[in-house]
């Protein structure tokens, strides 16, 4: 019997261009799976405007962004009681924020308002989406609460179980108001018993199918599986805030008992 020999491929006619292409595709694969295409800065590439988007007045001004993002995060970092507490919750868990390190302005796609970067430990504040103090101090609270559960814990956001509860986490604590729920559809004046909890679950499965690419019954099985522990968890507000309340004040000022410096 006659064995075949099969010739091993010669990789020596392959090109250092088709290497390069062959990776960036790899490259681009993986970043969409995980959800770093929806910050382009993220890859060392820059925002590409079109002319629809200037034409109307959306895109065209990424330098003007920029300064009046960063001057809007400035604001809150020293104006908001939410911002402030959870700098200092960061700081006396050994994870002090540099502004100039952990915050960073950049256009990002417009289905998201901010994020957080585990590889850089770095806020990211959509400057073309995030326009006004409000809504900056929105993304820099949400995404702190990530911050400071990757400070204090083992957490691995390649695990959909951790990213599932730490988005729980940061929609419980920053995110759904009894007035967020309705908007979501979550609530209304007749429909009031477990808003707040599915309020929660809609805004984590969002932000999950938002940076990974997995089915909703999968990111939605995630959230159910860690729910009870991770909704309980309100370190280190200590309370779900309410819209127009005083419960960021409270939040702030009880902040020291819990061994914080602020």
């Amino acid at each position: 019997m006659t064995e075949t020999k099969t010739s091993a491929p010669d990789f020596s006619k392959v090109s250092d261009e088709n290497i390069k292409n062959f990776n960036r595709d790899e490259q681009i694969k993986e970043d969409k799976k995980w959800g770093y295409d929806l910050y382009p800065e993220r890859r060392n590439e820059t925002y590409k405007t079109t002319l629809k988007n200037i034409f109307m007045g959306k895109e065209g001004t990424e330098s003007i962004d920029k300064f009046k993002c960063e001057q809007n995060v400035w604001k809150c970092i020293n104006k908001s009681p939410m911002v402030k507490l959870m700098m200092g919750a960061l700081k006396s868990s050994g994870c002090a924020i540099d502004i100039r390190r952990h915050i960073s302005c950049e256009a990002c796609d417009y289905s998201v308002s901010g994020g957080y970067d585990p590889m850089l430990n770095q806020i990211v504040v959509c400057q073309n989406v995030a326009k006004n103090e409000g809504l900056v101090q929105g993304v820099l609270s949400h995404e702190m609460i990530h911050m400071f559960d990757y400070c204090n814990n083992d957490l691995d956001f390649k695990n959909i179980d951790h990213l599932a509860c730490t988005e729980i986490r940061a929609a419980n604590l920053t995110h759904c108001s009894f007035m967020s729920a309705m908007i979501q559809g979550d609530a209304s004046i007749f429909r009031i018993k477990k808003a707040h909890q599915n309020c929660v679950k809609t805004k984590a499965l969002c932000s999950v199918l938002a940076v990974r690419k997995v089915t909703a019954e999968e990111a939605l099985a995630s959230i159910e599986r860690v729910f009870p522990k991770c909704y309980n968890d309100l370190e280190p507000i200590g309370r779900r805030i309410r819209r127009n309340s005083t419960d960021m004040h409270r939040a702030y000022l009880e902040a020291p008992y819990y061994g914080y410096d602020v």
